[in-house]
């Protein structure tokens, strides 16, 4: 029997992060999750990261506890994890936009919490939920690299 999860979490940079070192890590990130049969999303905006794998428990709880120990991380966040019964970004061993706080204040419900100037790894669950949420109706999508 299959055991999907999903684990978001947050996390800041521990040194700012230009296009080539982002892209690549997501190198890097994408050719360890084909391996591991895991898919996800990153966004990055301002030096912090917001992140969602999804795959068996076991291998995402491996790679969760890698990231703990990655310096190019600190405050590392877990937000949520929990079951899930089918996957979000089932064609994407890694997808990844440069969210903008303009376009993460724009989704309902997230704009009290952006205006603030409040960083990803002060999210919370219901709040991360709506960045999924967003992300499953298509925002970024077509901005993927």
């Amino acid at each position: 029997m299959s055991s999907l999860i999903h684990c978001i979490y947050a996390s800041a940079a521990s040194r700012p992060l230009e296009t080539p070192a982002i892209a690549s890590l997501l190198e890097k990130a994408r050719e360890k999750n084909q391996r591991l049969g895991l898919t996800g999303m990153l966004l990055y905006t301002e030096g912090s990261f917001f992140q969602i794998l999804e795959g068996e428990a076991d291998a995402v709880d491996t790679l969760y506890a890698k990231i703990l120990l990655d310096s190019r991380h600190v405050h590392v966040t877990k937000v949520l994890t929990e079951p899930i019964s089918k996957r979000v970004f089932d064609n994407w061993s890694m997808g990844y936009s440069a969210a903008t706080r303009a376009e993460l204040a724009s989704i309902p419900g997230l704009n009290d919490f952006f205006g603030k100037a409040q960083s990803f790894t002060a999210i919370d669950s219901g709040r991360a939920k709506k960045v999924l949420e967003a992300f499953a109706e298509g925002r970024w999508r077509q901005r993927l690299a």
